[in-house]
């Protein structure tokens, strides 16, 4: 009786895996990720020419699509503004999990770090540069925590925020303009 239970929660567990191995590349093609999957090159929507925008309507955007040119993946990603400019972090990098989830914060900062932002169907071509400065991490912080932390959260949270970017737990990326030697 045990041996059977096994085995059919063995060929549960096999129909789960190959699910999900099957859904992630069916959408690795696709304009864009899913909910949950990573998709590929962003291809529709029109391509932003000129100055920059007045970042500062991320503030009603939850997230936005990003993708980089090497490897060519997509994924959604939190946005924040700060003083005029456009930041995402990666959070979890020193876990397992980050290691493998986040791969494209790695490749960033490894130097492959051009790519196109969708932005409410948008899109601008930038490039990631990991941000270190405290002056700069401190505006990102408080616009970070202001836009995602659930209302009434402790005042102590900011001060967790601070220490998970000191201790490399999260990365904060700019997307600045592409320089023209890029």
């Amino acid at each position: 009786m045990v041996r059977i239970i096994v085995q059919i929660l063995g060929v549960l567990v096999l129909l789960l895996l190959t699910t999900i191995v099957t859904l992630r590349m069916k959408n690795s093609g696709a304009d864009g990720p899913s909910v949950l999957f990573p998709g590929g090159e962003l291809v529709s929507g029109e391509l932003h020419t000129g100055a920059d925008p007045d970042w500062s309507f991320t503030d009603d955007v939850f997230t936005i699509e990003l993708q980089l040119n090497d490897p060519m993946a997509s994924r959604r990603i939190f946005v924040m503004e700060s003083d005029g400019k456009v930041y995402v972090p990666s959070g979890y990098m020193k876990s397992f999990l980050g290691r493998i989830w986040k791969d494209w914060a790695f490749e960033a900062e490894a130097g492959n770090n051009l790519g196109v932002a969708r932005i409410e169907g948008v899109r601008y071509e930038r490039q990631l540069i990991r941000v270190k400065d405290p002056a700069i991490i401190e505006g990102v912080a408080q616009k970070m925590l202001q836009k995602y932390a659930p209302e009434g959260a402790p005042p102590d949270l900011i001060e967790e925020f601070r220490r998970s970017i000191a201790e490399d737990e999260t990365w904060i990326f700019e997307m600045a303009p592409r320089s023209s030697e890029s």
